[in-house]
């Protein structure tokens, strides 16, 4: 708007037309900027420390609007008695004053809102790490659940203010090491539940105080490169990309050989000899791995020699064309260079082939999960040998895939995708002796089922990370083939099933990594209130009560929504997750008929209150049955009906949170302590975990646990009702 105002034409005949769009504009502008500069006071009132300087640039960017507006008020233009009035058409010059004055007052405004944000992060980060350090100092198991609840709220908040950043920042490098870090404090925010539970129930085992050693480290490792990120600084240096990826040094040393075409005289003999030399140099490691074919090995060999004959050849040619620019020679040298260049384009296709079709090969050939299964089946029983054994070829596959993502990050193509590489090689480092630890311990305690549950969060984290490299790859090849900045859709194959009938219509698609990125906080939310619930019905001795069974499958049900946001879980496409939401909100309204049968006999002052609470799930079950039920088309109107869907599960699931306390004390007034567990210091008559692939933050005693089987078993059932 500013802009238009500066740049309009000067004419000796102005129409009506054209002078009420200029005073529209005028005000349009003035009228921004006071809601601007209402916030910026609000924020500052908010933060004392700068309060002055905020206030002294609101006050800038105000006047500012307020001179545009008045310089923009050509109403004067129509009575002649006002020639005396400046408007923009008298005195362009103010216009020019006023909007350098207005966005330099803007950019002050935005900077401290900027350092505000920053200190909310620092100081999220700081509450988590306080909470952090006296987890690690428990010596109780109530005293563990009272301060995990509060180190759960706290995550919340630094998840809230990082995606917030994260969504913010324009550099694409920060921004994925930013995902990268806040999946890193996601996934380990349930290691350490279970980690820190079986070094409580087992404090004198020495594999338990390892493994949850090393959680804590990965956590606070994590906190520091987000505040490194946040505040632009690095503690080490910033060392983390200094091996260049083969990708890039391709592309320098072409774009350096084909300069040659306007200047012979830009670049010495000797520096591009150098960069050839630092690619062949990193060839290496691809020849010199084990793991590369030997057919590859030997391609990548010819053509780096091919590469080296190539330069010489170029080097002849240019020499002569510098002491004697003849045409032949011009056109020789035009012959030499796309020789050279054509030479460093299959060298990089015989990279990438190399790369990915290892990669292809390990995914496809790890993905039976069949040493996992086999250390926990080895650490159940007790036995010792076989899990030195299985540790060992543990240590065997994580070389192999460490090695994968070294080969994936030379030929990643984007700064982003090898940034994901170098996050999935360190995920593989650290996880890898993780579940050794966790298999030693199970092996040592084979009758713990907190040992056992502790293992299998740890095994889930591996197939995740798995599975999230089958998307990498995808990436990667795209990339490769001229198809980044696609928006890729995930059509899937209709599934058998109640709900197959309208998938044709709805067309069911998955989110993509930047809509799962958006969609990733409310996910969250909605975790840890499930992980509530789950905490709350855990306390009901009659696990068979209708009460609880709803419940309980609501709960399953949510956790699948959250599941759905990582991408990952049973509910693969959009239709699913609608499905699912309908089965939902359907057993919320039975659940709301449950309160109103709740036993008779308590006559308790809460029971109104229990029963005024109980209503509020009727008209928000419905709510959310509306919005399921919706027909949309488009992608950016899918996407808007999975986020309302999810807000509304999670307005239900925080409804559940405040009842159920109220359920439980109520029944507890009414029976006595008999319907509800003794809350022993320990529990391990909890149902046995079944590998699930899916959920790698669900196994967690303390907060619910139910094994696939289980989440499976519920959807079928609700889906028949």
């Amino acid at each position: 708007q500013i802009t238009t105002l500066i740049n309009h034409k000067d004419k000796p005949k102005r129409s009506d037309k054209t002078l009420q769009a200029i005073q529209r504009v005028g005000q349009a502008v003035n009228l921004a900027v006071a809601r601007f500069v209402t916030v910026g006071q609000a924020i500052a009132d908010e933060n004392h420390e700068l309060k002055e300087e905020m206030d002294v640039a609101c006050i800038e960017a105000k006047r500012a609007g307020e001179t545009i507006a008045q310089l923009t008020d050509v109403a004067s233009l129509y009575h002649p008695e006002s020639d005396s009035h400046i408007t923009i058409f008298t005195d362009k010059t103010g216009i020019v004053k006023a909007a350098r004055l207005l966005l330099s007052s803007v950019t002050k405004v935005l900077v401290l809102a900027d350092r505000i944000v920053i200190k909310q992060i620092i100081t999220s980060r700081n509450k988590v790490i306080a909470t952090m350090e006296q987890l690690e100092k428990v010596s109780t198991f109530q005293e563990f659940v009272q301060i995990f609840s509060q180190f759960g709220n706290e995550m919340v908040e630094f998840a809230h203010l990082t995606g917030d950043r994260q969504n913010d920042l324009k550099d694409e490098k920060k921004k994925a090491r930013m995902a990268a870090s806040r999946a890193v404090l996601e996934k380990c925010t349930m290691m350490l539940l279970t980690a820190s539970k079986t070094c409580l129930r087992h404090p004198d085992c020495e594999s338990a105080r390892i493994n949850k050693d090393g959680v804590f480290h990965q956590m606070r490792l994590a906190l520091e490169q987000v505040i490194e990120i946040v505040t632009d600084s690095r503690s080490n240096g910033e060392n983390e990309l200094a091996s260049i990826s083969i990708y890039s040094g391709i592309r320098v040393f072409k774009n350096k050989v084909e300069g040659l075409r306007e200047n012979l005289y830009f670049l010495s003999k000797e520096n591009l000899s150098t960069m050839l030399e630092v690619i062949l140099e990193h060839t290496e490691d691809f020849t010199d791995s084990a793991y590369t074919s030997h057919e590859h090995r030997e391609h990548i060999l010819e053509l780096s020699k091919q590469a080296k004959m190539g330069l010489e050849q170029l080097f002849s040619v240019w020499m002569q064309a510098q002491n004697q620019k003849t045409k032949d020679l011009m056109e020789d040298l035009e012959v030499a260079i796309l020789k050279m260049c054509q030479c460093m384009n299959e060298l990089k296709r015989e990279l990438h082939s190399a790369a990915t079709s290892l990669a292809a090969d390990l995914l496809t050939y790890h993905t039976d999960h069949m040493v996992l299964k086999a250390l926990k089946i080895t650490g159940v029983e007790g036995n010792l040998e076989a899990i030195a054994e299985y540790t060992c070829k543990l240590s065997e596959q994580k070389e192999q895939l460490v090695e994968m993502c070294r080969l994936l990050r030379h030929v990643s193509g984007t700064e982003p995708l090898e940034i994901t590489c170098i996050h999935a090689e360190d995920t593989f480092q650290v996880t890898g002796p993780q579940i050794i630890s966790a298999a030693e311990t199970l092996a040592l305690h084979p009758s713990s089922k907190i040992a056992k549950e502790n293992l299998e969060v740890f095994c889930e984290a591996w197939e995740s990370q798995l599975s999230d490299m089958s998307t990498l790859l995808r990436e990667i090849n795209d990339v490769f083939e001229g198809r980044r900045g696609e928006k890729r859709v995930y059509l899937s194959l209709p599934r058998p099933g109640k709900h197959n009938t309208n998938l044709k219509a709805l067309k069911p698609v998955k989110l993509d990594t930047e809509e799962q990125a958006k969609i990733a906080k409310l996910g969250l939310e909605l975790h840890l209130l499930t992980c509530e619930v789950d905490s709350e019905t855990e306390k009901w001795e009659d696990e068979e009560n209708k009460f609880v069974q709803h419940v309980q499958g609501m709960s399953s049900m949510a956790y699948s929504m959250y599941l759905f946001t990582r991408g990952e879980g049973l509910l693969k496409t959009t239709q699913d997750l609608f499905h699912q939401a309908e089965i939902f909100a359907a057993e919320g309204t039975k659940l709301a008929s449950a309160f109103h049968g709740f036993p008779d006999q308590l006559h308790d002052d809460g029971k109104p209150l229990l029963l005024l609470e109980s209503e509020k799930l009727i008209p928000m079950c419905q709510q959310l049955q509306m919005t399921a039920k919706t027909s949309v088309q488009g992608k950016s109107a899918t996407f808007t009906k999975v986020d309302a869907c999810i807000q509304r599960t999670r307005n239900v699931m925080t409804l559940l949170c405040q009842i159920l306390p109220l359920c439980c004390r109520l029944l507890k007034k009414a029976m006595g302590n008999s319907c509800l567990k003794a809350a022993p210091p320990w529990k391990e008559n909890r149902a046995q975990t079944g590998i699930n692939v899916q959920c790698p933050e669900r196994t967690d005693e303390m907060l619910g646990l139910k094994s696939l089987e289980n989440h499976v078993t519920n959807m079928t059932f609700l889906e028949q009702g």
